[in-house]
């Protein structure tokens, strides 16, 4: 690579390649490079004598305090939503009191909840006994009695 030289809209095209994989790939990892190498190219224009060693050096370095400046922010402000349980089904039913379809054997059995049959864990219970659900594991509703 001697005598090769990257020009700042080398920096500028690459960064723009990085942004435009932001929107094809999940995460927020190629939007903080894209960035790190458009901010790279308006150095490399300001400063064109920089030699093409500082330039990926500095690219590596604006890319990892970006990357991990966001993540660091990130954790201490997360997203706020007006539906924190959207895609958390089961946590939704915390709380609530069901009445047991089949009864509890051996630890599981299942509850009616609107048209759907939701598998329960907790201690053995006849059916048509009212539970309370307090917590949830993966897709199983863990139960204790509501009476």
């Amino acid at each position: 690579m001697s005598g090769y030289q990257p020009d700042f809209w080398h920096w500028w095209i690459l960064g723009l390649a990085l942004i435009i994989a932001e929107t094809l790939l999940p995460g927020t990892f190629f939007l903080w490079m894209g960035i790190s190498a458009t901010v790279l190219g308006l150095l490399a224009w300001l400063i064109p004598a920089m030699g093409w060693e500082t330039q990926v050096m500095l690219f590596a370095i604006l890319s990892l305090v970006s990357i991990v400046g966001w993540r660091i922010w990130q954790r201490r402000h997360p997203d706020q939503s007006d539906q924190p349980m959207l895609n958390r089904r089961g946590e939704q039913y915390v709380g609530r009191v069901f009445i047991l379809e089949t009864p509890i054997e051996n630890g599981f059995g299942k509850v009616r909840v609107g048209d759907t049959l939701w598998r329960v864990g907790g201690a053995d219970a006849a059916a048509g006994t009212r539970v309370r659900v307090t917590d949830t594991d993966g897709v199983v509703l863990v139960v204790e009695s509501a009476e």
